[in-house]
């Protein structure tokens, strides 16, 4: 197994030969049998109950599709939550450090939360020295994106040349980017990582900091609707859609698409990322699938064949 927190302090090598890791993916949920002949009402609620992850996004996909006014303050706390978590415990896991308490005032982005995210700065760094200052300092979550850095050369578990998603490539569920980095890559900063270390995990999972960075100033992603049946709505990671169709109050249709959905594609950014992971940093693989974060199960194994 790769040492992860071994290889946090070594230096960055050269690309070496392509993994051999190939995803197993699990057979999704037919939400359309669930949901199909019920009340649009009983739908509405239904769909955050059996699904733990992004209820606040699925409920406001329905809400919206459905022409109803949507408030956006649960999705904002879902984001900031999620993105809490996979700095202050589930990432420092990967590197044997202890987990972090939340900040206290996390849900209303108070100082604290400006502290424990960006440290002194109060702020996100936005040139590109800022935020090679910010990896290199010990302020706020940089230790954490310091060691995921280490872990990985430039260009390595990559997934370069992916469009990112839009409402109108939504419903193509060929290869696009629908992800937090996706969301954030016009970001100066993200330009720089981009630039320095190419659509890896540093820029996937430094994403989340100028995505805090946009809640705690009191907005979301846009919801967009572009027709009635129909919503995309921002998540934790990426963006969620619904289409439903209704006689009367019946629901006679219903589809949707997550960012796992994108993420899980054949030739989609998870199997470009472990195409470009080295076989000798194999042992990376469950720290690249938490980075990515697919939100059903998925297996990684040796293999040729998905």
């Amino acid at each position: 197994m790769f040492d992860a927190a071994a290889s946090a302090t070594a230096p960055a090598t050269a690309p070496a030969a392509p993994s051999a890791l190939v995803a197993q993916r699990a057979p999704g949920v037919p939400v359309d049998r669930l949901v199909v002949g019920r009340d649009v009402d009983e739908v509405a609620a239904l769909l955050p109950r059996l699904f733990n992850l992004c209820r606040a996004a699925q409920g406001a996909a329905v809400e919206a599709a459905l022409g109803r006014p949507v408030a956006t303050a649960g999705i904002a706390q879902e984001i900031l939550r999620d993105h809490l978590v996979k700095f202050h415990v589930t990432w420092p896991a990967f590197f044997g450090l202890p987990p972090a308490a939340l900040p206290a005032d996390w849900a209303t982005g108070g100082e604290a939360l400006r502290r424990a995210v960006f440290g002194a700065p109060g702020r996100a760094p936005v040139t590109a020295a800022e935020v090679f200052d910010f990896l290199a300092s010990e302020d706020g979550v940089a230790p954490v994106l310091r060691r995921i850095d280490g872990c990985f050369a430039p260009g390595e578990a990559a997934a370069p040349g992916i469009a990112p998603v839009t409402p109108e490539t939504m419903w193509d569920v060929g290869p696009v980017d629908n992800s937090v980095a996706a969301r954030t890559a016009d970001h100066p900063a993200m330009r720089a990582i981009e630039a320095a270390r190419g659509r890896g995990p540093l820029w996937r999972a430094a994403a989340r900091l100028f995505d805090i960075e946009r809640v705690i100033a009191g907005g979301v992603a846009a919801i967009v609707a572009p027709r009635r049946g129909e919503a995309v709505v921002p998540a934790a990671r990426g963006a969620y859609a619904v289409r439903i169709a209704l006689d009367g109050r019946a629901v006679t249709a219903f589809a949707r698409v997550t960012p796992t959905d994108h993420l899980l594609t054949p030739g989609g950014v998870l199997d470009r990322a472990l195409s470009t992971l080295p076989a000798l940093k194999a042992g990376l693989g469950p720290l690249l699938l938490d980075i990515l974060d697919p939100c059903s199960p998925v297996r990684l194994r040796e293999g040729t064949d998905a």
